[in-house]
């Protein structure tokens, strides 16, 4: 692990989250003596409000529509268990380790904050579980999003006190021995613990934080396949001018105009149409929509990220007791069903700039079907055509998720969680949606690839015009990819494509490596 990253002070951001999920960033807490102060002074209060028989939600209380039960004293160790145990009704796939990696690291942010009425011990159960890579195995289905994440948080809890079941380097294992191997002690909750640790927004905001770096690596290489597809099919550079897009007032597309413009420096020889198709001479327009909204996003995320987001708040320096709805996931909501529409139409435009490639009506002399290989060959090769059909199938389906989740609410729990965020399933669609979209990219990559090696083997795209960073991505690509075996390109070649799109091997437009 190259940093550490510290919980507790300043403001923790997605790329710490990212960072940390992939294992990049160690976490500690703080060393900051008002961090600690907070901290303490919360404990201090609710232990003193407890021993004044105070009346508070969750941990005097039954939960949700419960909270008319007042839990006699003796039974209040217990509350906290039970509710972990009962929520455990998850189901569906597991999140990854990286996911899991990141809900933990969003729950310690959120934890940190120090409005929480958690203990020191909480706290570095969850930095040392992290730091050990014990990870908490996750059913990704269960959450409305408010009470926060509930079903799937009681999964996190459920392993700090030794029961559910964590990842352990290639292993699934029961929580208990993972920690008993890596010594450490089972967590034995205080009051209000059980609550804090299942009663807020961790799930949704990592998952969003994870998608949010993905996004914002699409606009990136949405932008070097639209260059790629214009040299391809002869297109006019024009429409990236500087000159032209000012006078389009939203940075983001004039950034991606630019990128374009910079892989296009030396225009092509000849240029057909005064006008590209649509796919072509809009991409800036489509690309920019998702690049000028991520600032918004990353407003929206990383102010939940920051946010104490459970419920009731324990101010133990103001001592107070502030109930409400800050486990209320809207505003993730709100960023991934947004997200989930900009990305889409990214599949749907690299899908419309892979059909024009393959049309040798409207290819201006490329192979038929992208076959590559000899001419005396194309007969009896159909060369892409079944990809093609492939990046249909997934930008249909990336254009079909989006529907945004979040108008779904449903009362639940007897109309106590009568109005819901569905922020969960937001954040999960908007992953599912990055998929597709990766994979109608990592398609139209190859083909607007194999475009450019047939422009040049014609003699009509002189390898030295090319600009040296588009030079050296070609490069890349042909380390594992031959253009002239589109004849029979294996689903081997699609996935590491997509792989290196996922990892984000290719450095572009002055991208920080």
């Amino acid at each position: 692990m190259n940093n550490s990253i510290a919980f507790g002070k300043d403001r923790i951001s997605i790329e710490d989250i990212v960072s940390i999920s992939e294992r990049r960033s160690s976490c500690i807490l703080s060393p900051d003596p008002e961090f600690a102060r907070k901290i303490d002074r919360s404990i201090l209060f609710l232990d003193k409000l407890l021993a004044n028989q105070g009346h508070i939600y969750g941990v005097t209380t039954g939960y949700g529509d419960s909270v008319t039960v007042q839990v006699p004293e003796p039974l209040l160790g217990q509350l906290s268990v039970n509710l972990i145990r009962f929520l455990g009704c998850g189901l569906g796939d597991f999140f990854s380790k990286k996911q899991g990696r990141a809900i933990m690291g969003a729950r310690l942010a959120s934890l940190s904050q120090g409005y929480s009425g958690v203990s020191w011990e909480l706290l570095e159960l969850l930095k040392e579980m992290l730091e050990k890579d014990i990870i908490p195995v996750i059913p990704e289905e269960g959450s409305v999003g408010a009470s926060g994440d509930l079903a799937p948080l009681s999964y996190l809890a459920g392993a700090m006190i030794g029961e559910r079941e964590v990842y352990w380097g290639d292993k699934i294992i029961p929580s208990s021995e993972a920690l008993a191997l890596a010594h450490l002690e089972p967590l034995f909750l205080r009051p209000k613990e059980g609550l804090a640790l299942t009663n807020g927004t961790a799930v949704m905001t990592a998952l969003a934080c994870l998608a949010f770096e993905r996004a914002e690596y699409l606009t990136r290489i949405a932008s070097r396949i639209t260059a790629l597809t214009s040299l391809a099919l002869f297109g006019s550079s024009n429409h990236f001018d500087r000159s032209f897009n000012k006078e389009k007032l939203h940075p983001g597309q004039q950034e991606v105009a630019n990128w374009i413009e910079n892989d296009l420096h030396v225009k092509p020889q000849s240029a057909p149409r005064i006008s590209s198709r649509y796919p072509i001479h809009s991409a800036p327009h489509t690309i920019g929509v998702l690049r000028d909204s991520l600032p918004f996003f990353r407003t929206l995320i990383e102010n939940e990220l920051n946010s104490a987001n459970d419920n009731p708040i324990i101010d133990g320096i103001g001592e107070q007791v502030l109930h409400g709805g800050h486990f209320y996931g809207g505003h993730i909501a709100m960023a991934m069903d947004s997200m989930k529409n900009c990305v889409a139409n990214l599949a749907d435009l690299a899908d419309r700039q892979f059909a024009l490639l393959l049309d040798d009506k409207m290819d201006g002399g490329l192979s038929r079907n992208r076959s590559g290989g000899h001419q005396s060959q194309t007969p009896v090769h159909h060369g892409l055509k079944s990809m093609r059909i492939a990046c249909s199938k997934w930008a249909a389906e990336a254009l079909k998720l989006t529907m945004p989740a979040s108008v779904f609410s449903r009362s639940t729990e007897c109309h106590n969680q009568d109005k819901v965020s569905m922020g969960t399933i937001s954040a999960r669609d908007c992953l599912r949606i990055l998929q597709l979209t990766e994979q109608v990219l990592a398609s139209t990559l190859l083909a607007a690839v194999q475009g450019v090696w047939t422009r040049i083997k014609q003699g009509k795209l002189p390898t030295q015009t090319l600009d040296p960073a588009v030079n050296s991505f070609l490069e890349e690509i042909g380390t594992f990819f031959d253009p002239r075996q589109g004849a029979h390109l294996t689903d081997q070649v699609l996935k590491e494509t997509i792989t290196r799109i996922q990892q984000r091997i290719w450095v572009l437009y002055g991208e920080a490596s």
